[in-house]
Formats: C-alpha cells, structure tokens, sequence
C-alpha cells in the first residue's frame, strides 16, 4: 500500500504543480522564490504526469508480470476504451482552453502504449532511452521538411483540428505535448511500474540514477549552450510562458515543441543542444524524465518509511487518488473565474487558493466515495470490456 499512497502523493504533486503554471504569476521578480518555484514546475510537472500515466497502465495490465489470455485482452480493452474517452474528453476541452490540455494527448500515449504492456523493465527503459535519444533530432527534421502550407493542408483535412485546434498533426508531432518524445516519459514510467519499488536497493538504484539523469541533463545542456539556454529562471517564465490558461484558444501559437508551430518562433540546430521546458529537446526529456524518477521514488519511500508524514499528508493524497477530476476542475473553476488564469495574475494567492481547494474537495469526497467523481464515470464507462472474450 505504501507505494501505491506514494504514487498517489506523486500525482497530487503533478497537479499541484501544472496549477502553478497555468495560474501562478509568470513574471516574478528574477531570482525569487516565486520564480524558481515556477521554473521547477513549467514542464517538469507535466511529465511527471505522463510519467505515473505510464506507471498507471501498468496497474491495468498486471504490475510486475503482465496479464496474458482472457485477462490481458480485458486489460488492454480498458486502456483502449481510456485511451478513446481522454481523447474524446481533451478534444472538448482544447475546443475552449486550447493545446495546453493534455488529455486528448494521454489518449494518443495509451493506444501506442498498448504495444508495450507485455514488455520487461529491461525492454522498456532501452525504447524510453531511444526515444529520449532519437527523436526529438528526428521530430526537428520533420517539422523543418514539413513547411507551414504543407501544415496547413493536412489540418484542412483533419477534423479534430478544425473541432479543436489541435489536430493529428499536433498530438503526434507539433503541439505542447508531442507524442514523438513525450512518449519517452510514458515508457519511462511503465519500466518503473514493473519494478519492486518497496525494495530499498531498488529505491536507491533509482534515485541515483534520476539524479544522474538530471544532472547530466541539465548540466551538460549548460556547458554546452549557457546557462540562460537551461536555468531561465523569471523575467517572463521563458518559451512556454504563454501556455497557461490566460492564452486560451491558441492552438498551436505556443512554443511548446521544437522547430515550426505556426506562431511559435524557430528554433535552430544548435537549440537542440539546450533543455529549456516544453522544447522537446534530448536534454530537456532526459532531464524531466529523471526528476519525475527522483520525485516518485522519493514519494513513495517517504510513504513507507514514514508513517506520520503519511498520516499528515492525507488530505494532500486524496488529490492524487483524483487527479482527473482535479486536473480537469481546475480549468472550469476558470472560467467561472478568469481573472485567475496564467498571465493575468500578479499574486500567488489564487494559485494558492486552487490548491486548497483541490484538497479540501478531495478530502471531504473521499470520506464518501472511493473514486473521484471523473474517475467513478471513466471505470464505470471501462465496464464493457468484461464481455471481451
């Protein structure tokens, strides 16, 4: 149970932190705590959301030994009906709030991650370490090659683009959250779920490994191209600073990967050297691959080692056993209130205000219900794969 309440205590973090970049100040003075609080959150949250989504499938598929026969395929027919209702559910939600939702990219990492679910630890983290390796390169050639008018043309063609703004094209390649290298968190996190986290050599191989990854990462990124290429701490929140909620409806405008999203400025060869967030660079996903590593494994030896810190840390698990439902609040708690949202505020009370409320919402749910309220809806809605034969 331990490492099941970290993982939990995990999630709520991940939310916690992607309310403070759609909500928190972007232009704290530089060099304050308010800055490189919005620093360590921008992108790092964000995969470590796509990190435990990984590490969940798991869950459905069988843990340390994936289910086979009538069982695997019932699994596998969960994750395909979750696949297609967060993608169905991020689709309407892009339609208001633009590519900054991440759900309707989940549902494009589920589908390809149903190829995957029979793979060891082993396996899994040499296909996360090549994608982290390969493809951001692979992705910046393909957006050079593919021009804006070549862009336009497919999105002419592409419904989802035309509902949503975010089409085809952005969930496998252009948008905030490209499949191409995002799917480097998800493997990462499904090679995490097939190990013994409850093993103390395995927690200790794991966090020197995440703070090597990130060292590296980020370390190399700076001796390579500069510190103001990876520590861009403040004074506007860097190349990502207009995806927040306060730039609803626009689409692909933001920088949020590398090379050519209409509106978003270019970037060249020698950027893929850097590791800024959202850039989708080799530094930039091994970097981020490896604090999520540190922050799960240290979240669940915290939840069992620790059992007063488990205690008191309740109210703040409750929000990860419904991270759906709190992720997916806090933008309609937005437009009741749009003066909240990023870039529009000045003040770090109304990001505050959100995660006490998360918290309080959670809490006194849970005392009634097991699941969240989308949570309870999404397993109710998994029910038909039973009748998989």
């Amino acid at each position: 149970m331990g490492r099941l309440v970290g993982l939990d205590l995990a999630r709520a973090l991940a939310v916690f932190g992607m309310y403070i970049v759609h909500i928190a100040p972007m232009d704290s003075p530089q060099g304050s705590v308010g800055s490189w609080v919005y620093f360590l959150a921008e992108g790092r949250s964000s995969a470590l959301f796509a990190t435990l989504a990984g590490f969940s499938l798991m869950l459905i598929a069988g843990r340390r030994e994936p289910k086979t026969g009538l069982t695997g395929r019932q699994a596998k027919a969960r994750i395909a009906i979750r696949a297609v209702i967060l993608l169905a559910l991020g689709t309407v939600l892009a339609m208001e709030y633009g590519d900054i939702i991440i759900l309707a990219y989940y549902g494009v990492y589920f589908l390809l991650a149903l190829l995957l679910v029979r793979l060891s630890a082993r396996t899994l983290a040499l296909i996360a370490a090549g994608i982290a390796l390969v493809m951001p390169q692979l992705a910046f050639v393909l957006k050079m090659w593919l021009s804006d008018s070549v862009q336009q043309t497919i999105n002419a063609y592409d419904p989802l683009e035309r509902l949503s703004t975010v089409g085809v094209l952005d969930l496998l390649l252009t948008g905030l959250y490209p499949t191409i290298t995002w799917m480097a968190f998800v493997t990462t996190g499904m090679a995490l779920a097939r190990l013994d986290l409850s093993a103390p050599v395995v927690r200790r191989r794991l966090a020197v490994l995440g703070a090597g990854l990130a060292t590296a990462a980020y370390g190399l990124a700076t001796l390579l191209t500069g510190a103001s290429a990876v520590w861009n701490v403040g004074g506007g929140g860097g190349p990502s600073s207009g995806s927040g909620p306060g730039s609803m409806g626009s689409g692909s405008a933001v920088s949020g990967s590398m090379g050519s999203a209409p509106g978003g400025p270019e970037l060249s060869a020698s950027d893929l050297l850097g590791a800024v967030s959202h850039t989708g660079t080799t530094f930039d996903t091994i970097g981020c691959a490896g604090i999520a590593i540190l922050v799960i494994v240290a979240a669940t030896a915290a939840m069992d080692r620790l059992p007063l810190l488990r205690r008191l840390a309740k109210p703040v698990i409750a929000v990860g056993t419904m991270s759906l439902t709190a992720y997916v609040g806090h933008f309609l708690a937005q437009s009741a209130w749009p003066a909240s949202g990023a870039g529009t505020t000045t003040s770090w009370v109304p990001v505050l205000t959100y995660i006490l409320t998360a918290i309080v919402f959670a809490t006194i749910w849970s005392r009634f219900f097991r699941r969240g309220p989308l949570e309870y809806l999404l397993n109710a809605a998994t029910k038909p794969a039973k009748y998989i034969r």
